[in-house]
């Protein structure tokens, strides 16, 4: 008779596949290393073909274990559409990752909606860059990501993920309230503040400076928005903000149009194995009405 596969060793299969490393896969899922390699070994033997091959001091897939782990995938997922079919009672949990303004912006008026309507629903957050929250949500990490892309910078679509758009942000040049900075290229002499180099931001920030004709003198580097927010307010830099970020805050800052009014689109990605599920659909709807609730700062 046919060994029967392991739906959690393939699950663990299509982790290396996603990491790398048998470490890195032991460390996402608090096992120890050994217990996932031996749990590997035993999916080998269930399968009857080499999954993985020495690389000094590493292991990779075979190309036959690059074909089991893209069908554990499909397995995954078809496992995870008949939970969410099946699912009855209070939602399961829905565990989202969220970029810091959205986390800001959105989600306590989200939550508070589905405190309402949904007050038996778990619901954990973690406030994590787009591209991390994306990937981990491809390892099932989590279950739901908001995430952004600004004009020209699109992300990664990555494989099994949906992509739905909540709205469009705009974004602004940001200056203390009693700058003389009337625009972009007011602004060629002033120290700037903005997110680290390889962030798609940054990318768009400094093309922004470069049309208007100058290099930014970036002498603030922050991923935090607050703290670029405060460096702004405080008078010691200028900066490329998006306006939810400011959605209710008092930190005096004004807020100057850009040339052709550019948006940075804000949208959600699941699994489509489980962008049916309950508790999904009902985030998704909180937080769509709490983004087309949300306030829009004003100008100074």
């Amino acid at each position: 008779m046919t060994a029967v596969w392991s739906s959690h060793r393939l699950m663990l299969l299509r982790e290396l596949q996603l990491r790398g490393t048998i470490s890195a896969v032991a460390e996402a899922l608090n096992y120890a290393s050994s217990t996932v390699s031996q749990q590997l070994a035993l999916l080998e033997r269930e399968v009857g073909v080499p999954l993985l091959r020495a690389d000094g001091r590493r292991v990779r897939l075979t190309p036959q274990g690059e074909r089991v782990a893209s069908h554990a995938s499909d397995v995954l997922a078809l496992e995870e559409r008949a939970r969410a079919a099946l699912e009855v009672g209070p939602p399961a949990p829905v565990r989202i990752a969220a970029l810091q303004t959205s986390a800001r912006a959105l989600l306590p008026r989200a939550l508070t909606m589905l405190a309402a309507s949904h007050p038996d629903m778990r619901i954990e957050v973690s406030v994590v860059p787009p591209e991390e929250g994306l990937f981990e949500a491809e390892a099932r990490e989590f279950d739901l990501v908001i995430a952004e892309q600004y004009p020209g910078h699109t992300r990664e679509i990555r494989a099994g993920l949906d992509r739905v758009v909540l709205g469009r942000d705009p974004i602004a040049l940001a200056v203390a309230p009693t700058s003389s900075v009337r625009s972009v290229a007011d602004a060629r002499d002033e120290a700037w503040v903005m997110e680290p180099t390889g962030t798609a931001v940054r990318t768009w920030s400094v093309q922004e400076c470069r049309a208007a004709g100058f290099e930014p003198d970036v002498r603030f580097v922050a991923a935090d928005l607050l703290a670029q927010v405060r460096l702004i307010s405080a008078g010691h830099a200028v900066g490329l903000l998006p306006e939810q970020l400011l959605s209710g805050d008092a930190t005096p800052v004004r807020l100057i149009d850009l040339p052709g009014a550019p948006t940075r689109e804000i949208f959600t990605s699941a699994r489509a194995s489980s962008a049916a599920s309950p508790g999904v659909r009902a985030v998704r709807a909180a937080l769509k009405r709490a983004f087309d609730e949300a306030a829009a700062p004003g100008r100074g």
